[in-house]
């Protein structure tokens, strides 16, 4: 059936096909570099990251757009406040960005331009909309005429007699409508400016994602994306001023992701509940964040809780030690194979495995939905636990094989979610060493003490050994006998609740 996906534009489910056959041109909106990034950030590049891996995925050439805003108040403000440059308060941030990308395992855009670097390709677009009377100048300022683009509020569904009854839009000196929107604002004293043909200033928000859309995508592109709280008015003021300009169709799907609440509140720094991505991987594998922001759509909104964190740390737990195990059997030395039978559980596991790629793809061309994708990924683990559990489990030529093939398919699909992919003995220690800090625990004498239950048995002493293991339990600390030895692991927060 293709790929479908839902277009902001028009309401609904649309067969995705991108103007060039084998080509997709996407520009997302980045980040306002002033402050640290949270976890409603994380939310929207995970989402596009996988988005952008997905098209990848399937044969496309992506050619994948997201910016900086170096220039804006907020900027500006953190930069008076500090006493410092904007362009310090920006390099600042923007390592601090890629710092938190890097850590949740983004793959790199192809372009990710900065707005200052793109000033005289917007004083080119603003030129063009006052040549055709979309724009009018105002003692240094240039504004936009919302009312002589016709099909303004398409994307949001916002009608103009409504905006114009209701708006709480601050009143400037010298617009026509208070709707207009800066296009080019007059520089203030201690700020930022260029040069321009109405003097001294810098741009207005909107204009500058125009400028780096046309000129590295072209005048109408395929994919535009961003968080819902972008729709009105930044991307709805993006199509007008864009369509202006060129006349032409500026974007042909609008992908926009849900919001993140934080237990259940809506996240902002007057409630004081921002989490930021460095307090979240201070905690959490960068994996676990992503299965916790994948395994919801990403149109839907999600709440942030600790309690869900836990939840999907101690599914990603489970899986890697099945994976472990597999990795262990693929390399044994196999049983001599006596017959070409296989156990229910074998034929169950051996059916889910290999029809993991394809029911992922299903998934995913349901408009990306990464849960669904996620949830076939855990059902053919579970279906694989259950056979290399099972009594009747032998290792034989033929098992090794669907053990492999199981291996590559889950490493296939992983690789799009940014999931599933750790080697299973690094990111358990990994595991063990953050629930080590978070407990206050020595490993060094956890493992003194498996070494002196392990001479309390031999010896005999089993109260002994019993009362060591149960210590061992009261500090969370899971302790395991197999044939190969005792193994130990930390009991999970969540585990503590159960």
């Amino acid at each position: 059936m293709g790929l479908r996906v839902f277009n902001t534009l028009t309401k609904k489910k649309e067969e995705f096909v991108p103007l060039e056959k084998n080509r997709v041109r996407i520009y997302v909106c980045g980040v306002t570099v002033y402050d640290l990034c949270h976890i409603g950030h994380a939310r929207s590049a995970i989402v596009f990251d996988v988005i952008y891996r997905y098209l990848k995925f399937i044969g496309y050439d992506v050619v994948f757009v997201k910016n900086f805003t170096d220039i804006d108040d907020k900027i500006i403000n953190r930069a008076n406040q500090e006493g410092t440059k904007c362009e310090e308060i920006a390099e600042r941030y923007i390592r601090e960005y890629y710092e938190d990308m890097d850590g949740l395992g983004l793959m790199r855009p192809t372009y990710e331009p900065r707005a200052t670097q793109y000033i005289q390709e917007m004083i080119k677009i603003i030129e063009k909309l006052i040549e055709k009377g979309f724009a009018y100048v105002v003692d240094g300022n240039v504004y936009f005429r919302v009312e002589k683009f016709s099909p303004y509020g398409k994307l949001s569904g916002k009608r103009l007699d409504e905006l114009i009854v209701g708006a709480r839009v601050e009143v400037e000196e010298g617009k026509e409508n208070p709707l207009d929107f800066a296009l080019w604002k007059r520089s203030k004293p201690d700020e930022p400016w260029w040069d321009s043909p109405w003097g001294k200033g810098r741009p207005g928000w909107h204009i500058e994602c125009s400028a780096m859309g046309l000129t590295l995508l072209g005048e109408t592109f395929d994919i535009h994306g961003g968080g819902m709280d972008l729709i009105f008015p930044h991307h709805e003021n993006e199509i007008a001023q864009s369509e202006a300009t060129t006349g032409k169709h500026f974007v042909r799907y609008w992908l926009h992701n849900g919001f993140v609440n934080i237990r259940k509140e809506k996240m902002s720094k007057s409630l004081g509940n921002i989490v930021t991505i460095k307090e979240i991987l201070s905690i959490y594998h960068p994996e676990v964040v992503r299965s916790f922001i994948l395994s919801s759509h990403y149109r839907n909104p999600i709440d942030y809780t600790p309690d869900a964190m836990e939840e999907h740390a101690k599914s990603l737990e489970r899986f890697y030690s099945t994976m472990k195990v597999v990795n262990s059997l693929i390399e044994e030395q196999p049983e001599e194979e006596h017959d070409n039978g296989l156990t229910e559980e074998a034929r169950e596991a051996s059916e889910k495995l290999s029809m993991l790629v394809e029911k992922f793809r299903n998934a995913m061309d349901d408009d990306f939905n990464t849960a669904q994708a996620i949830g076939y990924i855990h059902d053919a683990v579970r279906s694989l636990n259950r056979w290399i559990n099972a009594s009747s489990f032998r290792l034989t030529d033929k098992v090794r094989s669907i053990l492999k093939m199981g291996k590559e398919n889950i490493r296939k699909v992983g690789n799009v979610l940014g999931i599933f992919i750790s080697d299973p003995e690094v990111y358990l220690e990994d595991l063990k060493n953050r629930e080590l800090k978070r407990r206050g625990l020595s490993r060094e004498e956890i493992e003194r003490l498996i070494e002196e239950r392990m001479r309390a048995r031999k010896a005999r002493q089993f109260d002994k050994a019993d009362s060591i293991r149960e210590d061992l339990l009261n500090k969370g600390v899971i302790l395991e006998d197999t044939p190969r030895g005792t193994i130990w692991r930390i009991k999970l927060t969540s585990e503590d609740k159960t």
